[in-house]
């Protein structure tokens, strides 16, 4: 009985409180940087210079990147103004069952990311050590950079950020060594890097390859705008501040400048890479324009990248939903685990020539969640959340035995009219999320199972920070438990206060 009514306070997902959050402006920036030089990214770039020139690929993920962006910061702010997860919130929109399928999913694709991130590291290591020492073994090479990744993940936030600190000014050194050695290679070809295209396309057509490229980048990050709010959680935020852009500036200079810029410049290094030896894989492309000492350091780069990416942008966030799912017998070290198995298990190096149509795919259908987030958060609670009935069995948001089938319709057609459009399936997903959840929840959920935050929005009751409040979570055996992993900086929980 203790563990039923206990089970949705794990402690890996209690509230953080205002004294255990970190992360700075500077350092969450930092910590971009290094999530931003992905090497899938290069696949957008290769495929966008097959139809479109450089100019236009630069404009298409820029304007991609910060609209993905400010979906990032908006979602965000649930986890600055209460501190809560990203599977904590979804039981809001979705019931405290509920929550575990959209989760399950995005935890999964998180994973799958994990696996692609930890092939590409795995054969620059394993070109880093053929050429010191003749070895080639890349298999072995991945199980044993799985293994350092999940082991420096399970260290908590505080590592993870030391970590990008140190990689992410060598991460841009080295890329903009890559960019000059790749678009050198290409210029001796004959081709003008700011021109060249295999196909043009124009008219209709070329617009179409914009809007794709522009698709392709938000879904690029749709995973982590829906789950923002477990990284955000743990960001330095000023308590009784009343200005929306103030509370959340950390986010802001990350989200909505560290990032685009970061991750264009990764995604025209696929293009011109594909320039250069016909590929975007870079792994291929370096060792055919680079030798000796220049190809090992920019493999290093690779490495790092990957590193810095996958434990931000990906086992931190699936952790937390298996963890979530699997409850206080499942802590967040046990969620790591089954992130590096699931993203092994799936074949990573067999995803990356299918890239950008998944993109397309897995942006609508997170989009649609995004949406379904951003209207339960602003348009219906307008910010206030009953937090402390997140964490009960039978409180506000069992719904229909752990249900809220709002959110679940609205998730089906959002993403199954995403999906329809393809090439606009992001922005569709998320405007026909939102609409449709507003449309249900308020007039029909929520008329069958009132919310205490919108009959009485009081904000001394329901807003977090913006009204100098931490969320304690009180009646749990696990409040004198040492919280474990990434939530290093939960430090220990205290009971509630009435």
């Amino acid at each position: 009985m203790e563990n039923k009514k206990s089970y949705l306070k794990s402690p890996d997902l209690l509230p953080v409180t205002h004294a255990q959050r970190k992360v700075s402006a500077f350092g969450f920036s930092v910590i971009w940087v290094g999530m931003a030089i992905v090497l899938a990214a290069f696949a957008i770039g290769g495929s966008a210079i097959i139809s479109l020139p450089l100019p236009y690929v630069i404009l298409a993920t820029l304007v991609g990147s910060v609209a993905i962006g400010i979906f990032m910061t908006l979602i965000g702010d649930i986890g600055v103004e209460h501190g809560i997860s990203f599977p904590v919130y979804m039981r809001a929109p979705f019931g405290t069952l509920g929550t575990h399928i959209p989760s399950i999913m995005r935890g999964f694709t998180a994973a799958c990311w994990f696996g692609i991130n930890s092939y590409f590291g795995s054969t620059a290591i394993n070109g880093i050590l053929n050429l010191l020492f003749g070895f080639d073994n890349w298999i072995l090479c991945f199980i044993v950079f799985v293994t350092l990744q999940l082991i420096n993940t399970s260290l908590g936030i505080k590592s993870i950020e030391r970590f990008a600190d140190l990689a992410a000014p060598v991460i841009i050194l080295i890329s903009c060594w890559m960019y000059s050695t790749l678009a050198d290679n290409a210029v001796s070809q004959g081709k003008d890097v700011w021109s060249w295209v295999e196909s043009p396309a124009t008219g209709v057509a070329g617009f179409t390859a914009f809007m794709v490229v522009v698709m392709a980048n938000m879904g690029f990050w749709a995973t982590l705008a829906a789950d923002m709010p477990s990284l955000s959680r743990f960001f330095k935020a000023p308590k009784n501040e009343r200005s929306w852009f103030k509370r959340n500036k950390t986010q802001l200079m990350g989200s909505l400048v560290v990032m685009p810029i970061t991750n264009t410049f990764m995604v025209v290094i696929g293009a011109v890479c594909y320039m250069a030896v016909a590929t975007a894989d870079p792994i291929q492309a370096l060792q055919a324009s680079a030798n000796g000492i220049i190809l090992g350091v920019l493999l290093l780069m690779i490495v790092l990248a990957q590193w810095s990416t996958n434990t931000s942008a990906n086992v931190i966030p699936a952790a937390t939903i298996f963890s979530n799912v699997g409850g206080p017998k499942v802590p967040f070290w046990v969620g790591v685990v089954i992130t590096g198995i699931l993203g092994s298990i799936v074949q990573p190096w067999s995803l990356f020539d299918v890239l950008n149509s998944l993109l397309l795919i897995i942006g609508g259908i997170l989009a649609a969640i995004v949406g379904i987030l951003f209207a339960d958060y602003y348009l219906l609670r307008k910010r206030r959340v009953n937090v402390s009935a997140l964490y009960e069995l039978d409180g506000q948001f069992k719904y229909v035995k752990g249900f809220n089938l709002a959110g679940l319709i609205a998730w089906i057609i959002g993403g199954g009219i995403a999906n329809i459009f393809p090439t606009y399936s992001s922005l569709i997903g998320f405007f026909v999320g939102a609409g449709v959840y507003y449309v249900l929840a308020k007039y029909w959920w929520f008329v069958k199972y009132p919310q205490a935050e919108i009959m009485n929005p009081r904000d001394e009751l329901y807003l977090g920070i913006t009204a100098g409040r931490d969320w304690h979570i009180g009646d749990s055996p696990y409040t004198e438990t040492e919280p474990n992993l990434v939530p290093e900086t939960l430090e220990q929980p205290v009971t509630q206060k009435s």
